[in-house]
This record gives C-alpha cells, structure tokens and sequence, in this order.
C-alpha cells in the first residue's frame, strides 16, 4: 500500500495569466503517492487529461470508482511509488478542488462566467507555484497524457531547467481545426441548454453545484467528445450494429444499438462528477494552445532552452492526436538540440490507449523513467 496525502495549496499572491488578466484567490488541490526523499530529487509531476483529476491512483470521492491510473502508478508499478515521489494536481479552472468556474471569488459567490480565461501555460504556472511550495527545485521527471502532456510541453518550453525528463503520451503541440471543431460542438450543446442560465446556476444548490445546471447538454457534449477518444476498430470490436436489450429495432428513438446506449450512458455519468462551466473553460485553454504560434511560429524555439530527456508515445488508432503530431514534436527537439526519443505503439483502444491496458506502454514508461 502506497503512502498517499490529499491537500490543497492556497496561493499566497495573485497568478498572473497569459490574457492579462490576474486570479485571485487560487487554490491548487493535489495528491500524492510515496514518500520525497532527503536530496527532493525523486518527485514526479503527473498531468491530467480534460476532464481528469487529482486523484490518479486512489479511489474518486464521488464516483468510487478506482483512480484513472492505478494500474501505472503504485508500488512495484510502471511509476514505482517505492522509488518515487508522486504529485498530481487538478488543473486551474477544473471542478476537483482546484480554483475554477464554481469556486468562491473573492466576494464569496462563485465565480460562475467571471472567471477568467486561462490557457495551458496558466495551468502550468499554478503546477510551478505548487512545485515550489514543495520545496522541489528539480522534478526527476514530468508525465502526461492528452492535455495532460500538453502541459507537460509547456514545462519544457518555458520552465525547462525544472526536470529531468519528459515523457509525453497521444498528444500534441497545438489542437487541430479539427479538435477546435469538435470542442465547439460540445461548448454549444453546453450554452443551449436552458439551465446553464449564462452560467450563472450555481446559486440553486450551494451544497452541490455539480448537481444542477446543464446537465443534458454537458452530458452531450461528453458524448461527443468520447467519440473522439475512440477508433472505430474499437467501437465495432465491442458494440458493432448489436441491438440493446431487445430483439429488433424499435422504429423509434430509443436506444436501440448498444453503442447509443453505451454514450448515453457515459454523458450521464459525467455530469455527477464534473462541471459544466469548467468544460468551457478546459477546452478553450486547449484550443488556444499552439507552442509554435508562442514561440514566434517555429516550433524547435519553444525547446531553445531545453537539455532535459524527452520521449513522446503516440499510438496507431488515435485519430484525435495522431501520429504525425508526436512525430512532429520530436523534429522540433531534434531540431533544438535536445536528446528526445519517439515511438509508435498498436493499440485498438484509439485515443485512450494511455488510459487503458497496453503493455507494451507499460515498458516505455517504466523504461524511460
């Protein structure tokens, strides 16, 4: 059993973000696993993805289910809690603790629309701010998947003396029109819905804001969105044209093939855990990332500065972060300078493969580190 602690980090001093704009207050909730040694040389930062949290390798508070990556991380594991340090936050503008859309401003209502739009460098700051809380000059290594290891890129290309290492999994230096198109989908469906009232519809239960609002369209858009994170070879793997729990077709709009009932399913389930406001707000930081555009417009700038080791992971179903955006990451470090190292893995799984069962992911991770 791994040593695990849940905190929060209050911010002394407003953070200041990439729109001009200052937050205040700032709170950073996190976790972590293992124990940081004398020398503080063995902490690994973990990055989330969009609609991940803090709690990657213990049991979520609301759900019960187990944390998103417990099979990586622990002791004995891929990311070996006996060996390391483990720090994982939940991300500015999320729903887990952290500062976002639904936390106290400071006149004491939620923010609601008021907060401001952050990107994923802003999220990066607040994982800085927390870094040095810890007393940690130097991280041994940063890893994270989807947006996850966007964040992990904006380390590298503005704090790239902090670590050691970087291993970035499915992800890439800027969001496609693609993935912007995607995004605004889900966005709409979210401000359509009648109760998301402007986002102002946290006052109709103070005790749980989660409980209230847009359900309906932030359960669409997560519908949307999960399409994204799978293949199609997946999709007719497990569901195919199977009809759900009846013997021919309806003629109606019910659920009739399991795989409508299966994104139904999962649109709802998301809305007990997570905010409609920060889903505005996570995926607009996503679709404003662009290293290259930060950097002047050339990608190999932004990792200037970097000497850190760096190994990118893609897999061959994810057509959401394909391939060519990995690869084309790696030129750009190459191009910089800096050791990087880059592989293809096979998986059926599409963009969650970093989520799900691939061994051979398992080796690059504990391989690297």
């Amino acid at each position: 059993m791994t040593h695990t602690e849940a905190h929060v980090l209050k911010l002394s001093r407003p953070l200041l973000l990439d729109s001009g704009r200052s937050l205040a207050p700032v709170e950073v909730a996190y976790q972590t696993y293992g124990r940081l040694n004398a020398a503080k040389d063995n902490a690994i930062l973990v990055c989330h993805a969009l609609t991940g949290d803090q709690h990657l390798a213990s049991p979520h508070p609301k759900t019960g289910k187990p944390g998103w990556w417990q099979r990586v991380v622990g002791p004995g594991l891929p990311i070996d809690t006996d060996r390391f340090f483990v720090i994982c936050s939940n991300v500015i503008g999320s729903c887990m603790g952290s500062s976002g859309p639904s936390s106290a401003a400071e006149d004491g209502a939620p923010f609601a629309m008021r907060f401001p739009v952050i990107t994923i460098r802003d999220m990066a700051r607040a994982q800085v701010a927390l870094v040095d809380h810890l007393g940690i000059d130097r991280l041994h290594a940063l890893v994270g998947g989807s947006m996850g290891g966007m964040q992990v890129l904006s380390w590298a290309a503005n704090w790239p003396d902090r670590f050691g290492a970087a291993l970035v999994l499915a992800s890439a230096a800027r969001h496609s029109a693609q993935n912007i198109a995607f995004h605004e989908v889900g966005r709409q469906a979210i401000m359509a819905d009648p109760e998301w009232k402007g986002g102002d519809y946290y006052a109709e239960n103070v005790d749980d804001p989660r409980k209230v609002g847009p359900e309906s369209g932030l359960a669409v858009a997560r519908m949307a969105a999960h399409i994204t994170y799978l293949s199609e070879q997946g999709l007719t793997e497990k569901f195919g044209r199977n009809l759900q729990d009846r013997e021919a077709k309806t003629f109606g709009f019910d659920a009739d093939f399991q795989v409508e009932s299966y994104l139904r399913y999962q649109g709802l389930a998301f809305t007990d855990r997570f905010d409609a406001n920060s889903y505005l707000y996570i995926t607009r930081a996503m679709d404003y990332f662009d290293l290259a555009e930060e950097h002047g417009g050339r990608l190999a700038e932004a990792f200037a500065g970097l000497k850190a080791r760096m190994c990118l992971v893609s897999f061959d179903t994810d057509w959401l972060y394909p391939t060519s955006e990995s690869r084309r990451i790696a030129h750009a470090v190459n191009a910089a300078g800096a050791p990087v190292s880059f592989v293809e893995l096979s998986a059926p799984f599409g963009h969650d493969s970093f989520l799900l069962d691939v061994p051979a992911l398992d080796r690059v991770i504990e391989g690297f580190l």
